[in-house]
């Protein structure tokens, strides 16, 4: 039966696009793999291949056309002993079969039921028609009990001994084609009820603002990856950081801090540690330790900006209460350091390191990982200059730390070299507006300068 091929989605967000160029003409015989034509969109310009195998019967838009809409058909494909008479008899035909599963919309049916675009560049996102008008294909095994496959497809089955109602599709609407059956023969594709299950999984709405497995799957090459199921934590970090990104209005602020006085403290603190008989050092603060003691120090001292939104209103903490991002195998943990402006430098590096230690064994207690008004995200062990850190909901703000470096910078008319850190803070605008999130910041960069203002 002819097939016709359409206009594909490029991107979630396409919605019509420019057909730049045929690499075929009418009456060509293409195979699987054949570059067929070139689309354009405002971001690039694909290739598309064909998946299946026949002649093209008629170019229905020619190249050079712009504004083709996403599902237009633009050409349609002979299989194998078809003609271009197939083409006016292949709609009257489908028709009535095509209305069991759309009564209500007949018109709208007649493409659904076989028509596709013909193109591995299509596969991603006709995942997303599919996934809405899924019941279509499931109505159809009833009315006729027919199973929608390629002539090639088919023989392949056949001759592989393989049933081809048994094979998952993933051509246009579930239709088999040849790479379909090179997977089951191969193995990578279970058949029977695992098919059904990845029938179920197709049928699965995409994550709201994102794409499905499927359609990020379909964008690779088979064989390319390795898909590995995501575990409950990383579930839950993605969904909160989502949450974050689309409900909670980030703002940003920048400075850069000078910490010469407080590496030169940092190695006074640590050279007064007492040793070992092996010579181990009772405790070695880090920066990251003062970041933590000024963090939190800075949150008492503009108290407006301790503060997370609640919906009708605002909440005002008055204990610094400050978490700290910890790397964990498969995700990220965030163990929240409570009352932490009333602790030493040495106390807060004992806790986080021992918060630390537990996070990355998953040995934390809920009560320990969650509450917390802000957070401090270091990666300045890693060699980052500077980033912005995603709040994590419901804290109202997020310090972002960068790497102590050696920079060159003018001095009343001097050239020097002094060691600076850049930070960035998040700020949630619903509580923190731009004034308070700078006085903070400024407070901040006042203690780290001069760290024995922690003390005061």
């Amino acid at each position: 039966m002819p097939i016709d091929i359409t206009m594909p989605a490029l991107s979630p967000t396409m919605e019509e696009g420019k057909l730049a160029k045929w690499h075929v003409k009418e009456g060509d015989s293409v195979s699987s793999g054949d570059v067929i034509a070139e689309i354009e969109t405002d971001k690039a310009t694909m290739e598309v291949e064909a998946v299946d195998e026949g002649k093209i019967g008629k170019i229905m838009v020619a190249e050079g056309t712009d504004n083709v809409k996403v599902n237009a058909v633009i050409a349609v494909l002979l299989q194998e002993g078809e003609s271009a008479d197939d083409m006016a008899a292949a709609p009257k035909a489908e028709a009535p079969k095509a209305e069991t599963p759309k009564a209500e919309a007949p018109k709208a049916a007649e493409p659904a039921k076989d028509a596709g675009t013909i193109m591995r560049a299509d596969a991603a996102t006709q995942t997303a028609p599919t996934a809405k008008a899924d019941p279509a294909p499931a109505p159809a095994k009833p009315a006729g009990g027919k199973v929608f496959a390629s002539p090639l497809a088919r023989r392949l089955a056949k001759e592989a001994g393989i049933d081809v109602a048994a094979i998952s599709g993933t051509g246009p609407k579930g239709r088999v084609v040849k790479t379909d059956v090179e997977a089951a023969k191969s193995g990578k594709t279970p058949l029977k009820a695992a098919a059904s299950a990845a029938g179920a999984s197709v049928g699965a709405a995409a994550p709201a603002g994102g794409m499905s497995k499927e359609q990020v799957i379909a964008l690779y090459e088979e064989g390319s990856y390795e898909l590995v199921p995501n575990d409950g934590m990383r579930k839950v970090v993605a969904a909160r950081l989502t949450e974050s990104k689309q409900t909670v209005p980030h703002f940003y602020l920048t400075l850069d801090c000078r910490i010469d006085a407080l590496l030169d403290a940092r190695a006074q603190i640590n050279a007064q540690a007492p040793k070992s008989k092996e010579g181990k050092p009772a405790y070695k603060l880090s920066v990251n330790d003062f970041v933590m003691k000024a963090w939190a120090v800075a949150l008492q001292r503009v108290p407006l900006a301790n503060a997370t939104w609640a919906g009708d209103s605002i909440l005002y903490h008055k204990r610094s209460d400050v978490a700290v991002a910890v790397a964990v195998p498969g995700g990220l943990f965030t163990p929240v350091v409570k009352s932490c402006d009333t602790l030493s430098l040495r106390e807060i590096s004992d806790k986080v390191k021992d918060l630390a230690t537990r996070a990355k064994s998953k040995k934390l207690a809920p009560h320990e990982y969650q509450g917390g008004a802000s957070s401090v995200s270091n990666l300045g062990m890693f060699g980052i200059t500077n980033f912005a850190a995603v709040i994590n909901p419901p804290h109202g703000t997020i310090l972002a730390v960068g790497v102590g470096e050696e920079r060159v910078f003018p001095d009343k008319g001097e050239i020097k070299i002094g060691n600076f850190m850049t930070v960035t803070l998040s700020c949630d605008h619903r509580a923190v507006d731009g004034a308070l999130g700078a006085e903070l910041l400024g407070v901040f960069k006042g203690l780290i300068e001069n760290p024995v203002m922690m003390l005061a």
